[in-house]
């Protein structure tokens, strides 16, 4: 199966896709609204829990990510095409930052286990490779797109 992420997208005006309703990111195993990192809504990636344009940290538009409200193309920090993450408006293969199979990120081009960023399990991105509760990264109110999911790794300073 492919990532839990992926389910229906929403696609906007601009042709950028994300999902539709405000999902929330919490720290860890948490669910306290103390512990919530950022919340996506609308293509935007909000701090926290503000919904105030001046609390933008990404902005999601046409498989890409862009810094704070930005959409230009010299503030585009990645660009997502065939599950590969790839350094700003780049496509080549040697500006590979990291790759999507199944619910794990390697990093680059790779597919080795040694080389697992992240993965995703019931809701919660772990570590690595590991699925201990300690190693939890993060949780979610809500399923994500490839982008949306791309641009809280950034969040969380995964990439």
């Amino acid at each position: 199966m492919s990532l839990l992420f992926l389910l229906p997208f929403h696609s906007t005006g601009g042709g950028g896709m994300y999902q539709s309703g405000k999902v929330l990111v919490y720290k860890g195993s948490s669910h306290y609204s103390s512990d919530i990192l950022c919340n996506i809504s609308e293509g935007k990636v909000y701090s926290g829990h503000s919904s105030y344009r001046s609390d933008i940290v990404f902005t999601i538009k046409d498989g890409k990510v862009y810094k704070g409200t930005s959409s230009y193309s010299s503030d585009v920090l990645c660009t997502i095409r065939d599950n590969r993450v790839y350094k700003g408006n780049s496509s080549y293969s040697s500006d590979v930052v990291a790759n999507f199979q199944d619910d794990k990120v390697y990093k680059g081009l790779s597919s080795y286990s040694s080389d697992v960023l992240v993965n995703f399990r019931d809701g919660k991105l772990y570590r690595g490779n590991s699925h201990y509760s300690s190693d939890i990264l993060a949780n979610f109110s809500g399923e994500l797109s490839l982008v949306e999911t791309v641009a809280v790794l950034y969040c969380l300073g995964v990439f």
